[in-house]
């Protein structure tokens, strides 16, 4: 009898934690699936990070202390190396081509990666005869060219005074052209610019600036420059994504998802001291995949999202 009291007191305890870690999700706008919950999908990495959706579904993503890149099947839900040696690559973005565009800070590079071959093409070596502080993430821009941040976290496989000191001026955004024939800075004024996502109709871009607790917004011009500068909202983070109906989703305490005015609609615990990035998979795309610490996490969403 008491054993049987013990087990039933066991399994109320569970329930109770059950549903007061399912009632720490916020949403005030239904954007989770109903009944939705956070699934881990694999740990056991070192930190994982760039998340970035091919057009079936297929999420890459990086665990950068490992030099190592992996591929998430959403059919079979299975993780599997796509590349070792991946030049410490931290974001990651595919272009509508199907290359894979990967912000490889172990030169302080941007890397083109054919999928099908794995070979690298490195498309920026260095800014104005000086290396990068180390590009971090990613956008690419519908009509073509890209957006990347620049800010500095020193490596411990840095080697000499890169290590210590960064050679740029400051940590900026920068705007590479469709041709790659262009290299220039859009946004000069952040402190620590990080997360980095645009719209679909390439009008706007989002920029977090993690150093300062505030997230940006921008015109995008044709040239690729930056224009309009307004305070989308005050909290920074690591990386960014956007869903179909232009609420924005930042990290860093878990998920935070405001919509298109700036108003926090949802918040998303995930049981890691930090949560790096996110990106919808799936070839649905309500599938979103998060990247905290050694784990990887997905949770169904009711909105599709764009990238």
């Amino acid at each position: 009898m008491i054993k049987s009291m013990k087990s039933a007191f066991f399994l109320s305890t569970l329930l109770l934690l059950g549903n007061s870690l399912l009632a720490q999700i916020e949403d005030k706008r239904g954007i989770v699936a109903k009944g939705a919950q956070l699934e881990k999908v694999k740990d056991g990495f070192s930190f994982t990070e760039g998340p970035a959706v091919n057009r079936q579904g297929d999420i890459f993503f990086t665990d950068q202390p490992n030099d190592k890149i992996y591929r998430w099947n959403p059919n079979s839900n299975q993780i599997t190396l796509f590349r070792e040696g991946a030049g410490r690559s931290n974001g990651l973005y595919f272009q509508l081509d199907g290359k894979l565009i990967a912000a490889a800070d172990l030169n302080n590079e941007l890397w083109e990666i054919d999928p099908q071959t794995g070979k690298e093409t490195v498309l920026v070596p260095s800014f104005r005869g000086k290396k990068l502080n180390g590009p971090n993430d990613i956008w690419v821009r519908p009509k073509g060219g890209l957006y990347f941040t620049d800010p500095l976290y020193p490596r411990p496989y840095w080697e000499g005074i890169r290590g210590k000191e960064m050679e740029q001026d400051g940590q900026h955004v920068y705007f590479l052209s469709a041709d790659r024939t262009e290299l220039f800075r859009v946004a000069e004024d952040l402190k620590q610019p990080n997360g980095i996502v645009g719209t679909p109709d390439g009008k706007y871009l989002y920029v977090a600036d993690i150093g300062d607790k505030k997230t940006w917004k921008y015109e995008i011009q044709e040239d690729g420059y930056l224009t309009n500068k307004t305070l989308f909202c005050e909290m920074g983070s690591d990386g960014m994504t956007i869903d179909e109906r232009g609420n924005v989703y930042l990290t860093g305490k878990g998920v935070t998802v405001f919509d298109r005015n700036g108003e926090q609609i949802a918040h998303i615990p995930v049981p890691e001291n930090w949560t790096a990035n996110v990106a919808f998979g799936s070839l649905t795309r309500n599938t979103l995949f998060i990247t905290a610490m050694g784990s990887v996490y997905t949770l169904k969403m009711k909105f599709r999202g764009v990238w």
